[in-house]
């Protein structure tokens, strides 16, 4: 035990280092070729904030630099007054008109709504084109949704599971694998479902209600998802590897990625429903000791993780908060809307609110992380 965890800490920073370079690389890297390829001029395409360790200025005037917090980056716009992408209006009153037409203000409200919007599609077409990789060279463990064990004292138990059952749809979903149990359960504890089993030739509705239960993973980190008690194995669940084609592999990728997103919204709706604790969201912290961990079962759970974190952020972009992406395209659908564009008051303070949000937020799971590890350290 003490050798791996060893390998995790030593792991960890170059694993985090690894999976976040490269999803604020994609990220960053969808708004600079749509911002090019819209005429807009980009002045800057950061690694990181803060100060500048090094860099170079390219033929079209863009700095490609590397700063000294590896926590993000950035792309800054013509006519920008800094990294969040406010505008410098006082600076834009004095543009002549060709110039003015080369800022990210000046765009037409396509281009810019098309420039935002092209970061948080290039981190979903990352996680799509990591798990189409996966799965063409890998395939995918499925197992046949067959109860083989039915855990005491368990929802299943009281619902009145038994070994032997083949799941066949839950709230009218059809069930396909002994996954997609696991995945429709996890993410709804304590909400009332209909299971249909089949049980020799006869076809039953079962009401059961998932518990929200407290597991540990393979790290030892504690987990809260909903249970019902039930388990497969290998026999009975005629556990087996898929092989897919291209073409079958990018469809599994994107229905993966989907699963992603429903699951990352419902465990947000459990939050503000009360079913589920906000001490399970995580901060800088998490993520790295996350790499750590999964970069000790090697390139391809890392690169799994990545697809993973690489569609949240994309999903966290899409908040509608100002100096998020979300926050500028919400900007410019009232734009749209109103026939002209958001007042620079009106923007300023929406931007100040936006980032007292943002921080606000980064100090809660980074206090998630600390009492995490904290209470972890305690035993």
């Amino acid at each position: 035990m003490s050798g791996l965890l060893g390998n995790q800490w030593a792991l960890m920073l170059p694993a985090f280092l690894l999976v976040i370079s490269l999803i604020v690389f994609i990220h960053e890297m969808g708004h600079y070729l749509v911002g090019r390829w819209s005429g807009i001029k980009i002045l800057a395409f950061s690694f990181g904030f803060g100060p500048e360790l090094c860099g170079f200025t390219d033929k079209h005037g863009t700095r490609w630099k590397i700063s000294a917090i590896p926590l993000g980056g950035y792309v800054r716009f013509y006519g920008d007054a800094d990294a969040a992408s406010t505008p410098d209006f006082e600076a834009l009153d004095e543009l002549p008109p060709e110039e003015r037409a080369k800022t990210f203000t000046g765009a037409k409200l396509w281009k810019r709504a098309a420039t935002v919007a092209a970061g948080p599609i290039a981190n979903f077409l990352l996680a799509i084109v990591i798990l189409t990789g996966i799965f063409m060279a890998y395939g995918k463990y499925v197992a046949d949704p067959v109860v083989a064990q039915v855990n005491k004292d368990s929802a299943a138990a009281a619902a009145g599971i038994i070994p032997g059952d083949l799941l066949l749809s839950i709230d009218g979903n059809r069930i396909e694998t002994f996954d997609d149990v696991q995945r429709y359960v996890s993410i709804r504890p304590s909400v009332p479902m209909i299971l249909m089993v089949r049980r020799g030739n006869e076809e039953i509705n079962v009401p059961i209600t998932p518990k929200l239960t407290e597991i540990k993973d393979r790290f030892g980190n504690k987990i809260e998802l909903g249970i019902i008690g039930i388990l497969t194995d290998k026999s009975a669940g005629n556990l087996r590897v898929v092989n897919f084609s291209p073409l079958e592999a990018l469809a599994e990728a994107v229905r993966q990625t989907g699963h992603i997103v429903t699951g990352t919204f419902r465990y947000i709706g459990n939050i503000f429903a009360g079913r589920m604790k906000a001490d399970q969201l995580g901060g800088p912290i998490a993520v790295a000791q996350a790499a750590g961990q999964v970069a000790t079962l090697g390139i391809i759970a890392l690169l799994h993780l990545a697809a993973i974190l690489s569609v949240s952020i994309g999903l966290l972009n899409l908040m509608p908060v100002p100096v998020l992406d979300g926050g500028h395209l919400m900007f410019y659908a009232v734009e749209a809307l109103r026939g002209k564009p958001v007042g620079e008051t009106a923007q300023g303070i929406a931007f100040r609110v936006g980032m007292f949000l943002v921080l606000s937020l980064m100090v809660f799971v980074t206090w998630n992380d600390i009492t995490r590890n904290i209470s972890g350290w305690l035993g």
